[in-house]
């Protein structure tokens, strides 16, 4: 018999969640809570959701470190640092942090986390109490910009992955990677070695721990679910429109404006031979397992070259991740709303930079958003568990941005193509500029 796959097992988890949660909470007063063998249904729900939440955070530190270090390491070493590699990585940046800034801008304009002028706090079932929420962030000093390179470079790594100030781990991956490329090979191979055995270790652990992923979903949701009822969909809900919007605006203005005027080609024909492999990511949630299509289609329909794809998008396949790194940072603005903490610009600044470099560190990581946002909402002082509330709109969130980071790596593809001097199917000719609508 086929297995069901997991985003299916995801979903079919998230619907007996708010059935049982419902259920549960229905069967709750003020002095009974319904229970098996003298334990409370909610706290089995607390219990199980937090035994998923520990495991990903287990694996937080070793998954970042290695698969930063053997990426970084991987493209010094390949030759392709030069001209192509320097265009490659100066467009991925470019258009995550462009997408980053349309989520924060839409978040902060419709503020889903405020529900009829009140944090929503309460009716997601966030118990974490505000006054020490708001200590922690104060606590953590990202008052102003300054801060947040100071903390870039810890006095001490180890104690840096301890406390979970991840940036500053983050800054020393992509420093040991890129200087692990300069020592005489006999140094060098070992290393590499030992951090890609590392990486697909922690790769296999991700593979295993997101197995329970159903389990761990059922509790989180049905927890939530038992505590708030149907009350929490409502800010949910809003903040699941406002991601789709900000994907949406990045997908069909910002993107398109860069192939517009920088790449020279046409938007929309670009979209249309993009679109078999956008349809793919949507379907299996995945830029990695669509790597082969999105290669074929750029190749087939777009035009560029072997050489271009071959480079270009396995690389974007692990670091360029424009919806997720939206994502991330609107999530966490959206619980900071929730917990009513009122984030100043260097701390919003903060989730900027943290949400554009784990979304390189995660990118090929199942389930990447969760560790990533996990990384954040430490990083400001928010409580990890608060990710619970995401997961009930988080799998369609999920196949809707995979969608759009597969088109940014489609659209960096075509833009390196072109300023490399290729002519692409899409190029727009002189004669035929002002032929089709950007």
């Amino acid at each position: 018999m086929r297995k069901l796959a997991l985003h299916w097992q995801i979903l079919i988890a998230i619907l007996l969640a708010v059935i049982v949660g419902s259920f549960v909470k229905s069967g709750t007063t003020e002095d009974f809570a319904p229970n098996i063998f003298g334990v409370s249904f909610i706290a089995i729900f607390d219990y199980i959701g937090s035994m998923f939440l520990n495991a990903l955070k287990m694996i937080i530190v070793p998954l970042i470190t290695s698969s930063i270090i053997v990426g970084v390491a991987g493209i010094g070493t390949g030759g392709n640092l030069g001209s192509l590699g320097g265009k490659t990585l100066l467009f991925y940046a470019t258009t995550t942090l462009a997408a980053i800034i349309v989520g924060l801008i839409i978040i902060n304009v419709v503020q889903p986390g405020i529900s009829d002028g009140k944090p929503a706090g309460e009716i997601l079932a966030l118990e974490a109490d505000t006054t020490d929420i708001s200590a922690q962030v104060e606590g953590k000093g990202v008052g102003d910009v300054a801060e947040v390179f100071k903390r870039m470079v810890p006095a001490n790594i180890v104690k840096a992955a301890a406390d979970g100030q991840m940036l500053g781990l983050i800054f020393f991956a992509i420093l040991f990677g890129y200087f692990m490329t300069h020592l005489a090979h006999q140094y060098a191979e070992p290393l590499f070695n030992f951090w890609n055995g590392v990486f697909h270790v922690m790769m296999s652990m991700t593979e295993f721990i997101m197995k329970f992923a159903p389990i761990g979903v059922f509790g989180l949701v049905a927890e939530v679910m038992a505590t708030a009822g149907f009350s929490a969909a409502k800010p949910l809900a809003i903040f699941a429109v406002c991601v789709l919007i900000a994907l949406l605006v990045h997908a069909f203005l910002t993107l398109p404006a860069m192939l517009r005027f920088i790449g020279r080609v046409k938007p929309y024909k670009t979209m249309a031979g993009a679109s078999p492999a956008m349809l793919t990511a949507f379907s299996t949630a995945s830029s990695s397992a669509t790597l082969p299509i999105t290669m074929d289609s750029v190749e087939d329909n777009i035009g560029v070259s072997n050489k271009i794809s071959s480079f270009v998008l396995p690389l974007g396949a692990t670091v360029n991740m424009n919806g997720t790194a939206l994502y991330e940072c609107a999530a966490a603005i959206f619980l900071a709303q929730a917990y009513g903490l009122d984030l100043s610009f260097g701390q919003q600044f903060a989730v900027v930079v943290i949400a554009l470099l784990t979304s390189i560190g995660v990118a090929g990581v199942p389930s990447a958003s969760l560790v990533a946002i996990a990384i954040i909402l430490a990083a400001i002082g928010l409580p990890i568990e608060a990710i619970g509330v995401l997961m009930v709109f988080d799998r369609i969130l999920d196949m809707c941005r995979t969608s759009i980071n597969v088109w940014g790596d489609a659209c960096c593809a075509t833009i390196v193509a072109r300023l490399s001097g290729e002519k692409t199917h899409v190029a727009i000719d002189d004669g035929e500029a002002e032929e089709e609508p950007a």
